[in-house]
């Protein structure tokens, strides 16, 4: 059978045969008022007595740090912020001190605090600086903090005493390395140095003394990336693609500088971590759009089995308590936001400690996903995430929206999306493609579009509606395209380099001006400026072409109607870009609609921002794409 044929005969069932009701329309609020939930990092989750997970969670509508009971499921708030979203980081040895961090309305510039004992302390203080945790020395007396508030091109590490906070630069980052780990005996860092974007190398930094020491030297380009030391900070895991098309694990042994292989895959290899004592391994593969995760019992050589009854989904950031004796993680699935377990490893018992999902909705009303491939214009496979309306059949066609992810180098993924829901739920079908130049997928894949974004990348969304249209259940007439970041735009070049490929556009927080973007990256970018250059071309000698694939310069070719979204504190993108975009746009005398947010930066911390501007999502939609007029009724 046909697959377009099957699928028409699947989505039938849920208006016909099978006899189910139609799925009910909900608003955007409903959707984003699911719980999202973060648990802080692997060494500094759990209080020491193995009671308490540290989390972040945003049930008022802004994240803020909560300790969550293991045995009442009960979440004490130890935040209380309504504008600035805060994220936790870790506990400290005494279980009522921890660290979180946040910034000031989007603006990236995150600062490190201690809270749990009297007023905040603001650890690394300073208007233009921007700071992050590392990780604890294995005795937990002192932690690792990167801050550039020597400069603010550069990332220097500093070791913070846990009790008085006195703090000692143990490394001057004048190499311009990121991704710093830290072994635990606190002798050793490893921090990546890229060159291109097709090639980097790890270096090794003694701080107690000493220069660095760079471990990967090769010929030709090789991509490597930092996972962490080993329990026994005798060696370093780190990823590298030099022996296929996939990132695998590999150890560096310190004293010898010995190598070897340790997780080898047809995948990327996303992480690496180990339990507090050592004797479990966690490891993730990017599965085709999927998470894949594997502990091993490093002691036994054997995979931990995990309790009956784990729902479906991503297996997300495994924490183990301090004994070792429970284990905590998240489940996110495409109709299931991400909730917290924990499951006892003895007892082999698994116990759910979250609802993140809006009792108001009824699971059977949201929409999985299918993985999906369709040929590009040169016979490229594109891989993608399809969502089908459960009402779309052939009778019943949807419109469709082609969605672009970030990066450029990003992914679309499965997994629980409160606006891919909403749109769905509307009666939208979504295409997430992952263009050439996509992680995920192999370094030649990803590498496809180095300087020819807006080109070949381009293409293959176009080819994107070229499949909608030859599914069942697909409204030709009525495709549109919807991305964010780089995807943003990708929105904007096909609408002023292909002007007849959709029939409209979403532009999210989008590039519309690579030459004014690529010369005012903020400068704690500094680290992957040259991989960047070389990806993106260089601003003083790719100039020119810059120009040509930027949308804001051939505005006049825009003939459909477009909806730009913005945050007024975007670092990444500037306000000024969306304001002469918009402009631009109107010029033509074609319908343009704008939405600020003043307190965004690039993408949302605010719920009540999201939902504005899922809400306008779908009333432009409505209104370009489906032709309805403000009653309801199509103005065709």
């Amino acid at each position: 059978m046909k697959r377009s044929i099957l699928l028409s005969a699947v989505f039938a069932l849920a208006t016909t045969g099978a006899g189910l009701a139609k799925t009910p329309t909900y608003d955007a609020a409903t959707f984003y008022k699911t719980t999202d939930y973060l648990i802080a990092s692997p060494d500094g989750a759990y209080s020491p007595d193995g009671g308490k997970l540290l989390i972040t969670n945003n049930s008022t509508g802004v994240f803020n740090a909560y300790a969550l009971d293991l045995k009442t499921g009960e979440q004490e708030a130890l935040t209380n912020s309504d504008t600035n979203a805060v994220f936790a980081v870790s506990y400290f040895p005494d279980g009522e001190r921890f660290l979180y961090t946040f910034d000031q309305g989007g603006n990236e510039l995150n600062h490190l605090y201690v809270g749990g004992a009297g007023e905040p302390t603001d650890l690394t203080p300073g208007e233009k600086v921007k700071a992050s945790f590392v990780g604890w020395t294995d005795d937990r007396s002192a932690f690792f903090v990167e801050s550039n508030e020597r400069d603010e091109r550069f990332f220097d590490l500093y070791r913070y005493d846990a009790d008085d906070f006195d703090k000692a630069l143990v490394f001057q980052n004048d190499l311009a390395l990121s991704g710093f780990e830290v072994s635990r005996d606190g002798a050793f860092a490893a921090g990546i140095k890229p060159d291109s974007s097709a090639n980097s190398n790890i270096y090794l930094v003694p701080l107690n003394g000493g220069e660095p020491r760079l471990i990967t030297e090769h010929e030709g380009d090789i991509s490597y990336d930092v996972y962490e030391f080993t329990p026994e900070s005798d060696a370093l895991v780190f990823g590298t693609d030099e022996h296929g098309e996939f990132s695998q694990a590999w150890t560096h042994t310190i004293a010898t500088g010995e190598k070897a292989p340790l997780i080898e895959a047809d995948w990327d290899v996303l992480y690496v971590t180990f339990s507090p004592s050592g004797r479990y391994q966690v490891s993730a593969l990017n599965y085709d759009a999927s998470t894949a995760v594997t502990i091993l019992d490093r002691e036994t050589g054997e995979k931990l089995a995990l309790p009956k009854g784990l729902p479906r989904g991503d297996l997300q950031s495994v924490r183990f308590s301090p004994d070792e004796k429970t284990m905590s993680f998240l489940i996110n699935a495409d109709v299931s936001p991400s909730n917290v377990f924990v499951a006892d490893l003895k007892k082999k018992k698994l116990r759910q400690l979250t609802e993140a999902l809006n009792p108001a909705i009824k699971p059977e009303h949201l929409v999985s996903s299918e993985v999906v491939r369709y040929k590009s214009f040169d016979g490229l496979e594109i891989p993608s995430i399809l969502y089908m309306p459960k009402d779309a059949s052939a009778e019943n066609p949807a419109p469709a929206m082609v969605m672009v992810h970030g990066g450029p180098g990003g992914q679309s993924r499965t997994g629980y999306s409160a606006m891919m829901q909403h749109l769905v739920n509307h009666g939208y079908a979504v295409l997430a493609a992952n263009n050439r130049g996509s992680s995920g997928y192999g370094k030649t894949f990803f590498h496809m579009d180095d300087k020819k974004h807006g080109e070949v990348d381009l293409q293959d969304i176009v080819y994107a509606r070229a499949y909608l249209e030859s599914l069942e259940g697909i409204d030709d007439d009525k495709i549109g395209i919807i991305g964010g970041s780089y995807g943003g735009y990708m929105v904007m070049a096909a609408l002023a380099f292909e002007p007849d490929a959709f029939n409209v556009g979403i532009d999210i927080f989008g590039v519309t001006n690579w030459v004014r973007t690529l010369t005012s990256i903020p400068p704690w970018w500094e680290a992957f400026k040259k991989a960047l250059y070389d990806e993106m071309g260089d601003p003083a000698t790719d100039g020119e072409r810059h120009r040509r694939i930027s949308p804001l310069f051939h505005a006049g070719n825009i003939t459909k109607p477009v909806l730009i979204v913005q945050g007024a504190n975007d670092p990444r993108v500037l306000q000024v870009e969306s304001d002469e975009m918009v402009a631009a746009v109107k010029a033509n005398g074609v319908p343009v609609e704008y939405v600020l947010f003043p307190d965004e930066g690039h993408g949302f911390r605010n719920r009540d921002n999201r939902i504005a501007a899922s809400e306008a999502y779908v009333k432009f939609l409505n209104q370009y794409l489906k032709g309805e007029t403000a009653g309801g009724a199509s103005g065709e």
